[in-house]
């Protein structure tokens, strides 16, 4: 067990709590102010339990449906939004599949822990990208057929085209942030790895997701210009 001195615990609990609280707001102000599309109410305050402040002030500014949004956002703007999109299903599917591994165990080993992982955080990688995955793509469903008017099929594939890129390159971006703060700078300097039940791992996570936000900015530039992806 890692040996978290204060400090590191009191800013993982404020950062959490800002962040929820962010959440929080956002939610309850999308009960007045509900989005065109229904998903955009889960993706903003999802991802503001990890954008936190910046988020808040994202939605404020570009994301709260009071009539006063551009409805063809400049292209950074969109392509934000398309990043948040992505992280919103990553975050969901993290937050399900870590609590779920810590809870049972023997998902972890099923998926190699103690056989080809050491570490359970490896194996717990796997089906926290096959979850991500798939709760992104029913996200990326509910934007790109209304927009476009799919059948059924179609509407799965256009997801998968739009969203399987993305969601890899966000989910790259967030492992490597999470393994360097576990096993580079908590264990080496606290003793250990931070625990799923602990505040220190999911303050780590806000971080990660950040990095995934970063890593799979470029990926969401190309597949709205290619036309793969919808600007929101």
């Amino acid at each position: 067990m890692a040996d978290f001195p204060a400090w590191v615990h009191t800013l993982s609990i404020v950062s959490l709590g800002v962040g929820f609280l962010c959440a929080t707001y956002i939610a309850v102000d999308e009960m007045r102010y509900p989005q065109k599309m229904w998903i955009m109410n889960l993706v903003w305050p999802l991802t503001a339990l990890f954008g936190s402040v910046v988020w808040l002030a994202f939605y404020r500014s570009f994301g709260r449906n009071d009539g006063t949004q551009d409805d063809d956002p400049p292209m950074p703007i969109a392509v934000a939004k398309g990043a948040s999109h992505c992280g919103a299903g990553c975050t969901l599917g993290d937050i399900i599949v870590e609590w779920a591994v810590f809870a049972l165990p023997g998902i972890a080993v099923f998926f190699g822990w103690q056989s080809l992982f050491a570490e359970k955080i490896f194996a717990a990688w796997i089906p926290d990208y096959l979850v991500a995955f798939a709760i992104g793509i029913v996200f990326q469903y509910f934007t790109i057929v209304p927009m476009r008017g799919l059948s059924f099929g179609k509407g799965i594939w256009a997801a998968m085209k739009a969203d399987t890129l993305s969601i890899t390159s966000w989910q790259v971006g967030m492992y490597g942030l999470m393994a360097i703060g576990q096993f580079l700078w908590f264990k080496p300097a606290y003793g250990g790895v931070a625990e799923v039940n602990t505040p220190e791992f999911w303050w780590l996570m806000q971080i990660a997701m950040l990095a995934g936000f970063a890593t799979a900015y470029p990926t969401n530039w190309w597949l709205i210009r290619l036309g793969l992806k919808e600007k929101m």
